[in-house]
């Protein structure tokens, strides 16, 4: 369920093709709900069975979120649980479902569908918090214009197994290559050129690319570069998207519009963009701690 490193991500998440098959089994055959019963169990197997990941989850509630030990044992069961159930969701509403579930947008959705209706490419930038996937069936028309970047490692396996399952798909993929960051460049500048959208996930990095530390819930960690250097070097609208899971089969979208940052002599603003981001990052973690679902040693010590 989680990642399989307790220092660095590795560019895989735990769990893989055999956890999204077992649960789509689950939900064919049983049900949405019924897969929410059968998950209690499998969380309780993850506790013990899943040291890093646990061994990280552990960290977050006493050091970040300074809950005491029962409460963070507590707080294991629910954070896995909640992980779960976005799977579990993702899964169904990818196979048809998405009718069983309630979707709200916060007030800046109008302002983010101005954006996207304007003649020029937009970068989303969205994290491991929630289920930022499942709001791509309500993307509608702006989703066959949108691509997710996902590394290789993360996308191949996963990817193929979902496709089986689903109606249809909404969006496009931009695999990302570890090793050639050129090539990975040129082929987000295309899309841009193109007047069309990426979404890139935030909160995540390999070791060989840049990265800048930041201070993010009260202790220092690295976010990546990346995104925020390709939106400023070419001048496009950067939105930060969230899509949180509220209580019931309810999923709430969290937009913020980045202040727009010109360079200028001496300027860095990618930095000023990745500063916009964690504020943004942080407000939607104080308000659902329990969905931050990055399971490894996040914050340096």
């Amino acid at each position: 369920m989680g990642d399989n490193n307790d220092k660095e991500w590795s560019g895989k998440t735990r769990g893989g093709s055999f956890g999204y098959g077992f649960f789509i089994f689950l939900i064919d055959r049983l049900g949405v709900r019924f897969a929410y019963i059968f998950l209690a169990f499998v969380v309780v197997y993850f506790i013990p069975f899943a040291p890093k990941a646990t061994a990280a989850s552990w960290w977050y509630a006493r050091n970040i979120l300074k809950k005491g030990a029962f409460q963070s044992f507590l707080f294991l069961f629910a954070n896995y649980y909640r992980f779960g159930q976005t799977l579990i969701d993702k899964v169904a509403v990818s196979a048809g479902k998405k009718d069983r579930y309630q979707f709200v947008f916060d007030e800046s959705y109008s302002r983010f569908l101005e954006i996207l209706n304007q003649e020029r490419g937009a970068i989303m930038v969205s994290a491991h918090v929630g289920n930022w996937e499942i709001g791509s069936p309500f993307f509608d028309k702006y989703g066959k214009k949108m691509y997710i970047a996902m590394l290789d490692a993360e996308y191949r396996k996963i990817k193929e197994m979902l496709e089986q399952h689903s109606e249809s798909r909404n969006y496009n993929v931009l695999p990302l290559d570890e090793t050639d960051g050129l090539s990975n460049i040129l082929r987000a500048k295309a899309i841009l050129d193109r007047h069309e959208y990426i979404c890139f996930q935030g909160d995540r990095f390999l070791e060989n690319t840049q990265t800048a530390e930041v201070g993010f819930l009260g202790k220092t960690a690295r976010f990546p570069i990346g995104p925020f250097l390709l939106a400023s070097r070419l001048q496009v609208p950067v939105i930060f998207y969230f899509s949180m899971r509220e209580r019931g089969m309810k999923y709430k979208f969290h937009f913020r519009i980045a202040e727009p940052v010109p360079g200028g002599l001496g300027s860095k603003p990618e930095f000023r963009l990745l500063e916009q981001y964690v504020q943004a990052l942080e407000t939607i973690v104080q308000r659902y701690p329990h969905q931050w679902f990055n399971y490894y040693r996040f914050w340096g010590k």
